[in-house]
């Protein structure tokens, strides 16, 4: 079984990325998060830049309706040596989509025929797909899959659910099923592994899924995909668990301390992870209470207070 890192907006930078690799690892490839400037600002430029990716098998997403646009980027990242990109038709965003990209771009078959014939026939990469099944009904997703067989997908990544339905709700996992009936390019199955009994239930339904991403699951709970591996090695104690999760929050802290300007936009950054990973931890008033503290400082020595008595006094679930 392969593990990826799904791309999470905002999230899942570089210092994360490395953060996660040296800390807990296991994933064979990592996404970054969408790329959507043609020229690539300096933030975009930064995320792929190879030596802030050293021995991390990176693949960069682009979010786009425009072939030149997606073509251009494409060209970009082939001068810094990358041989793979993946498409976003997957963010239900109502920023995103409303723009008819991400999963809006589904709405419209034919345009995005259009568009894939373009950039399959000139992208100087090869290209993957992360997609949905559709925008409001379950059938949109035959259709859909008519026009993935057209092309030479490097891989198809599909998260079975509607755009409608965000993350809620059952993934439809018929859609999944009707993928590996009809297409023969390799696939990737997203959405709702968040255990080893979610991956377990997912492979009594498709035996031959070969490749699972993985998100929320591993922001929750940063050693989730390590721990999936066959053969892995037995889950850290609790008290070890505490001391890796507070090293990786550390290298991750210092890391945008480093690059960013002052404290504010550092702790949007942080408390963004936090939105994650505070949920991996037993509930109750004492961890809502320091969460709220996390999430209310507003300097970074008043919000390394907050964490130190976090990881000083809560419990992660496991």
């Amino acid at each position: 079984m392969n593990y990826y890192l799904a791309p999470m907006e905002g999230i899942t930078t570089y210092l994360f990325r490395n953060a996660f690799h040296r800390h807990f690892g296991g994933a064979c490839k990592y996404f970054t998060p969408f790329l959507s400037n043609r020229g690539l600002s300096s933030r975009e430029r930064n995320d792929v830049l190879p030596e802030h990716n050293t021995d991390i098998p990176l693949i960069p997403q682009i979010l786009t309706n425009r072939s030149e646009e997606f073509l251009a980027v494409a060209k970009r990242l082939a001068d810094y040596g990358y041989r793979t990109v993946n498409l976003n038709l997957g963010c239900p965003s109502p920023t995103v989509t409303s723009r008819k990209r991400g999963s809006g771009f589904l709405e419209d078959p034919e345009e995005l025929d259009r568009f894939l014939d373009d950039i399959y026939t000139g992208c100087p990469l090869k290209i993957s797909l992360k997609t949905r099944i559709g925008i409001a009904d379950p059938a949109e997703w035959e259709r859909l899959l008519s026009v993935y067989q057209k092309y030479p997908l490097e891989e198809l990544i599909i998260h079975p659910r509607l755009q409608k339905e965000g993350y809620r709700g059952v993934p439809h996992y018929e859609a999944y099923g009707m993928a590996e009936e009809r297409l023969s390019v390799p696939l990737c199955y997203n959405g709702d592994i968040v255990s080893a009994a979610s991956r377990d239930m997912l492979l009594r339904k498709f035996p031959k899924v070969s490749a699972i991403m993985i998100g929320r699951g591993a922001l929750k709970n940063p050693d989730l995909i390590r721990s999936l591996q066959a053969g892995c090695k037995p889950a850290p104690s609790r008290g070890e668990m505490l001391k890796k999760l507070r090293a990786f929050h550390d290298e991750i802290l210092e890391g945008y301390c480093e690059i960013m300007s002052g404290d504010q936009p550092t702790l949007f950054k942080m408390k963004d992870l936090w939105t994650y990973l505070g949920t991996g931890f037993e509930p109750s008033d004492s961890s809502d209470k320091l969460l709220k503290k996390i999430r209310k400082a507003n300097r970074i020595a008043d919000y390394r207070n907050a964490v130190t008595e976090f990881f000083e006094t809560q419990t992660p679930v496991g």
